[in-house]
């Protein structure tokens, strides 16, 4: 049990390594990122989908999703994140029992209320294993908080999930433009350079054709994530834009086993 007025804050668990753990060099670093972004006038999102690997790989696409967010700063007061389980093996959705988020840059309050409303679901589960050591929440939150004026977080790790599973707690969560939803995948893994964006553009096609049903684990590591954003999207009759579509072949790395990044917004 909680004691009265005590409050459960989730560290960080790879600021040092996937990003700067100096909170001036990492503002530093998230700011260089979206300054290279230009910006774009069309309507704000409603959803990205952004990779989450180290920032030296991925934050120039992540970037790419995130400076879509410069107009709406003080019109998002919630985002919902979800992402992938890399290192805790379950069935379902795992929410956090923290009442914040911790980085570099300060504390995020979880929406504990919502977390609240969508615990009845049969699927959702309060797991912190999930979330202790889980970086493809965690990478996000300094550009969110670079970004975004005050919010709230609703983070979820989704383990062993189908596509229909996930869709109901992002409908249980929709609301309106003051909530943001964010889904964190990487693509493909460890293939050369050709081979990813062959890969790679394949998956983009599934995701701007809304076809959840043609992704796999080759496609994308956050696959159950993404394919229950794209059945809500396709409900609601939204579009796809893709924004970017590297690999780490194109940012910092060598070409011969890659890891692909892109970046999607819905609207």
């Amino acid at each position: 049990m909680r004691g009265q007025g005590e409050q459960r804050i989730r560290p960080p668990a790879v600021a040092g390594s996937f990003y700067p753990a100096d909170p001036g060099e990492l503002q530093d670093m998230v700011q260089r990122f979206l300054h290279d972004v230009r910006t774009v006038e069309t309507p704000p999102p409603k959803a990205l989908i952004v990779p989450h690997a180290g920032y030296v790989y991925s934050g120039p696409v992540a970037a790419s999703a995130y400076a879509r967010l410069r107009r709406q700063h003080a019109h998002i007061r919630r985002v919902v994140l979800l992402g992938p389980s890399h290192r805790v093996a379950f069935r379902g959705l795992a929410v956090s029992g923290a009442d914040y988020f911790a980085t570099p840059l300060g504390t995020v309050a979880l929406d504990r209320e919502a977390i609240t409303d969508i615990l009845p679901l049969p699927q959702v589960h309060e797991l912190d294993q999930a979330h202790a050591l889980e970086h493809s929440l965690e990478v996000h939150l300094p550009f969110l908080q670079t970004l975004l004026d005050d919010f709230s977080l609703v983070p979820i790790v989704v383990g062993d999930a189908s596509a229909e599973e996930v869709a109901e707690v992002i409908e249980a969560l929709w609301d309106g433009p003051e909530t943001l939803i964010v889904v964190s995948s990487d693509l493909s893994h460890y293939h050369d350079y050709a081979t990813a964006q062959r890969l790679d553009r394949r998956t983009t096609r599934a995701i701007e054709s809304l076809r959840y049903e043609d992704l796999d684990y080759e496609s994308a590591c956050g696959r159950n994530p993404v394919s229950g954003l794209l059945l809500v999207a396709r409900r609601h009759g939204l579009h796809v834009h893709t924004l970017d579509l590297r690999n780490s072949g194109d940012t910092a790395g060598p070409r011969d086993q890659v890891v692909g990044y892109g970046a999607w917004e819905l609207d």
